[in-house]
């Protein structure tokens, strides 16, 4: 049924009774309890934050320095970063949970989450200029950019698809078997999976691919294992049926 994507989804609401702090009658563990996990998060979003702004600082100081020709100069990787930046605009207005709200919690683990991905899109360009030199292969990139594009098909369109054929069944939960999901469980996990992996090929960089593509493979084992679990508690004998007709991310593989 649902797919949540590459980017790590919500794991659940958490609900609380607001943000008033102790009063000075509470037990010293209860005021512990309360602080030092709100201090945690705090921290947290502003080391993201803050990598988020050193991030774009430095790409304006390489717009100054004339990115614009090195663009002119490698067009597979600005078809690349243009394509990526319009997935994840396109995957965000399509997810459910667009319409709320993230609580604070949620939106600092969101923004930790993001610094692997930073990691390995320095990656790849550090590996080709320092350990190779010289330009990436042509038929590397293009077949990164490839990969890419079917990932964005395959990620989008399970998504769309899923939305469409759940639509108005607000009676009971709708198991989806068809479409993309007729052939592995997960079309939304795998397609991203395609984008990432197709960065470190644009850039010729086998060292950055090998390592994002372990990473991302058991970060997507932990999270399907986590919703599979999900399911099954909702569908039952349905989903175990399903399981034992499809494959999980690739066909007739895993």
């Amino acid at each position: 049924m649902n797919d949540d994507d590459a980017l790590p989804s919500p794991e659940g609401k958490t609900k609380g009774t607001g943000s008033l702090p102790p009063t000075m009658d509470a037990p010293p563990a209860l005021h512990e309890t309360r602080t030092a996990p709100y201090l945690s998060r705090q921290f947290a979003l502003r080391v993201g934050e803050l990598t988020i702004l050193l991030v774009a600082i430095v790409g304006a100081i390489a717009l100054g320095l004339g990115i614009t020709d090195y663009f002119a100069a490698h067009r597979y990787i600005l078809a690349y970063l243009v394509a990526y930046a319009g997935f994840r605009y396109a995957d965000l207005m399509i997810r459910d949970e667009l319409a709320e709200q993230p609580p604070r919690e949620e939106l600092s683990r969101r923004i930790s989450s993001q610094l692997p991905l930073l990691l390995m899109f320095a990656a790849a360009p550090f590996e080709r200029t320092y350990v190779y030199a010289g330009l990436a292969p042509r038929w590397a990139a293009a077949l990164g950019l490839l990969l890419e594009l079917l990932g964005m098909w395959l990620a989008l369109g399970a998504r769309i698809q899923l939305g469409f054929l759940t639509a108005g069944r607000t009676d009971r939960p709708f198991l989806v078997r068809t479409g993309f999901f007729r052939y592995i469980r997960h079309p939304t996990f795998a397609g991203v999976y395609l984008v990432l992996i197709g960065w470190p090929l644009i850039y010729g960089a086998p060292i950055t691919l090998v390592v994002a593509a372990i990473i991302a493979w058991l970060s997507l084992r932990r999270q399907i294992q986590e919703e599979e679990s999900g399911l099954l508690s909702i569908f039952g004998e349905e989903y175990e049926n399903y399981m034992r007709a499809t494959d999980a991310l690739v066909p007739n593989i895993w």
